[in-house]
Formats: C-alpha cells, structure tokens, sequence
C-alpha cells in the first residue's frame, strides 16, 4: 500500500466535542473502535466493513455510522479507491443534543437516508469555508443529531456482543487504565482463565486481541488529551506510548492522519 492513495483532511470545527475528517483512500483499516459517535457520507467508490451486525457494504451516496466502543474495521470494495467524509461526536455532546442522561445508539451501519446525506453535505460546505463560523455548524450538529437518532437510534445501548462477565472485567481494566503496563497473565488472572483461554475469549467476544484493544485504547487517551491542549510528546507518555513515535504510528494507522495534523485540525482559524 502506497500512500499516494491515502489523503486525509480534518477540518477545524469551532466546536469543542466534534472533529470533521474528509478521506480518499485505497488503505485497509484494522478493527478497531473509536471513543466518539461516527456519522459520515460514502461520496465515491465503495467500502466494505466488519461490525457486530456481520459484513456491511456502503457505497457512493450511502450514510455510515459508528457508535462508541463499536469493534469495526474497513477495506475499499474490490480494491479501489473511494472517498468518504466523517463526522465524529464525542457522546457528551450527542447528550446535550439529545436532551438525555442515557446512552444511545445508532442501529444501522449503513443505510440509505437522503436527508442525513444533505445535512451531512451542508456541514462540510459550511466547514470548508474560512474561517467558520460556530453558530451553523452548532445548528447543523443539532440538526444531523436529532435526524440520526430520531430516525435510525434507540435509547439505550444494549450488550450488542453478548460479553461475558469475565472478558468485560479485563476490557474494563484497559478501559480505566490503558496508560499502565499489563501483560496476558495478569489479564488471565484477572477474569480466572489461561492466557490461551483468554485470548481466545477475548478475541471472539470483541473481535480483537487485548494487545490490539489495548493500542486503540492508548490512542484514544491520546486524542483526548491532544484534544486538551497537551504536547505531542507529552501526551504520548500520558497515554502509555513509549515515546512520541509510537504514537504517530498508533495514531496514524487508527484515524488514518497524524497526531500533529489533528491538533492542527483543533485549531482556532
């Protein structure tokens, strides 16, 4: 794979609580989830996915989603090229959004919603003029919300993977502290099993190795604490990263752009 094909932009949003990315790219996208709601716009080409619902195909003019924690990863359709613009909301947002204490969650993958298309094409327009401004794009947020989950969203999440008791208390201990080391025993003695055993539960039940959740935790704490302000180098060892690196190369295989590119994306225009 060549970079030539991977061109990335995040647009700055004004708005604390939402990033904006604009993609074209031939790359394949490990699993992996995000901490923020996803709603974007498939604008050419196809995209071929895994989530918790199976294999999910979207093309040119179909909407697609993400909920928070939600394992998925993502390959263009016979190889080509396409191009896809997403929106990410961090979940308190989507709350005040939605005027509700609970969590929610978008129920479909992908699907076919003319309106969601236009708003979502309203947004980047508004977005790709300089500078932007924050009242319509805090009404278009609104509007997009209200549509997404009003017409395609539940109030609350429910256990979509069925994970045991046991693997929920080890992902609970990534979840809380990605930053701290832990090797495959500890986890194992943590929820009573072999690290054989483990690793096998573990990947089945939430489609990826501890290792691999573990990374896209780190990378997570990383972009929230980029978000705050932090230095590169300093989030990267807040995060669990040996040096600043290892977080580029985390960070870049995740959202597809560097870490350095998406606080300049966070920027004031």
């Amino acid at each position: 794979m060549t970079e030539e094909c991977h061109h990335v932009t995040a647009l700055p949003t004004g708005l604390d609580g939402l990033v904006a990315m604009s993609l074209t790219s031939c790359r394949t996208f490990p699993r992996h989830a995000h901490d923020q709601y996803g709603v974007g716009l498939i604008v050419s080409g196809g995209h071929r996915s895994w989530s918790g619902v199976g294999r999910v195909d979207a093309v040119a003019g179909n909407i697609i989603t993400v909920n928070p924690g939600e394992m998925h990863d993502g390959a263009p359709m016979a190889g080509t090229l396409r191009g896809w613009c997403m929106l990410y909301f961090d979940p308190t947002l989507v709350r005040q959004v939605l005027d509700n204490d609970d969590d929610a969650e978008l129920t479909r993958p992908a699907l076919d919603d003319p309106l969601l298309k236009v708003l979502i094409r309203q947004m980047f327009g508004r977005l790709m003029t300089a500078p932007a401004e924050r009242l319509p794009v805090d009404e278009l947020s609104c509007q997009l919300l209200g549509a997404a989950f009003s017409r395609h969203g539940s109030r609350t999440v429910p256990d979509r993977q069925g994970i045991p008791g046991t693997i929920a208390r080890v992902r609970q201990r990534l979840d809380d502290a990605p930053q701290l080391p832990v090797s495959l025993s500890e986890l194992a003695e943590m929820a009573g099993l072999s690290r054989y055993q483990l690793l096998r539960s573990f990947s089945r039940a939430l489609g990826t190795t501890p290792h691999a959740y573990l990374l896209q935790r780190r990378v997570q704490k990383a972009r929230s604490l980029i978000a705050s302000g932090q230095a590169l180098s300093q989030a990267a060892l807040a995060a669990g990263f040996a040096d600043q690196s290892h977080m580029s190369r985390a960070f870049n295989r995740q959202f597809g752009l560097s870490p350095g590119r998406y606080r300049r994306a966070l920027a004031p225009t």
